[in-house]
């Protein structure tokens, strides 16, 4: 975020109408590391032979400069620091073409500040109580919330205000009842200087209902008496895709899952090779977003049963349509997404 103009109020020393006809000096008092730095700026109003600035830092460091120029010109005097809020003493001295001198007394406080941080947890997002929890690095000042849900219209849309709370507390924003399904979460947050940093969050996602392709056993190829099912779920996903697509970038998800007869790890592979198999075909049906694959094997049952069951409600798969990964309320490992 571009630093505020803070314009100073400088005493001369002396009644000394020449200077201050001939000098203005103000500030850009606040800036942000990486950007720009605290920068005390000289406008030339009147001819002057040169001037000088001779100031002293809060932490002992001296800066000292000469510069001129033409009326009309602004130099512009960075004032290289480290992060954090400095009070600048000294003198800007200014010499006149007739040889005649004058001075000014300089005193201000600079801010550079490094990156504003802000974080959101996955457990911090609460759809279904409808708030959210985040902090920041620094203390707040206001957050501007929007939430959009998946039928195009906003739950909320408006300001926050804080109290300059301390960095690091937690703080809360929450909204309404609507119709639908938040789709997408947008917070930008102010700190109390005015800075702001924000986040999209996409915790929108959707299963998509469909019947189970029946594979041979130990095999991962989709038979073709079984492809039936799979247009079927195709036409399913094409119609959310498109229902929904308008209001962000979807992506498919599919998971694939075993029963309990065989070795785990056999069982893990083989729901990972379905699973590809079953993204592979939609994709050949003509789908063109993003499709990712997952095999989670026994390890995740509908239906719990002991070792060696042949249980039917097991051998599945599931189909989810999401901006970003989706969340997995029983997923038995963090899932390493294959990108088909």
């Amino acid at each position: 975020m571009p630093a505020r103009l803070l314009l100073l109020f400088f005493v001369l020393c002396s009644p000394l109408p020449a200077l201050a006809d001939a000098i203005r000096v103000s500030l850009e008092g606040r800036a942000a590391l990486g950007e720009a730095l605290p920068t005390l700026l000289v406008h030339i109003e009147e001819p002057i032979a040169g001037f000088e600035v001779k100031l002293k830092r809060s932490d002992g460091k001296t800066v000292e400069l000469k510069g001129g120029g033409k009326p009309g010109i602004t130099r512009r005097i960075e004032l290289e620091q480290p992060e954090g809020r400095f009070h600048y003493e000294g003198e800007l001295v200014v010499r006149f073409p007739d040889a005649e001198s004058g001075s000014m007394p300089l005193s201000f406080d600079t801010e550079l500040y490094g990156a504003l941080k802000l974080e959101v947890r996955k457990e911090d997002v609460d759809v279904a109580g409808r708030k959210l929890r985040f902090t920041l690095n620094r203390p707040a000042r206001r957050a501007e919330l929007t939430v959009l849900m998946d039928t195009g219209k906003k739950a909320f849309e408006g300001e926050v205000p804080f109290n300059g709370e301390q960095a690091g507390t937690p703080l809360e924003l929450t909204w309404p009842a609507a119709e639908g399904r938040v789709m997408k979460i947008s917070v930008r947050a102010f700190d109390t200087s005015e800075f702001y940093t924000g986040v999209d969050l996409f915790p929108w996602q959707v299963d998509i209902p469909h019947e189970e392709v029946n594979f041979a056993s130990g095999s991962a190829d989709v038979p073709a008496g079984e492809r039936g099912k799979l247009d079927k779920s195709h036409a399913l996903i094409a119609e959310a895709l498109a229902k929904y697509g308008r209001f962000a970038a979807l992506r498919l998800y599919v998971l694939g899952h075993t029963d309990t007869v065989g070795k785990t790890a056999d069982n893990r592979e083989l729901s990972l090779k379905r699973a590809r198999s079953l993204a592979a075909y939609f994709r050949k049906r003509g789908l063109k977003v993003p499709v990712f694959y997952e095999g989670f094997g026994e390890e995740s049952p509908a239906v719990a049963t002991p070792d060696e069951t042949a249980e039917a409600g097991n051998r599945r798969a599931e189909y989810i349509i999401a901006v970003e990964d989706p969340v997995l309320q029983h997923a038995p490992f963090p899932p390493r997404w294959r990108k088909l």
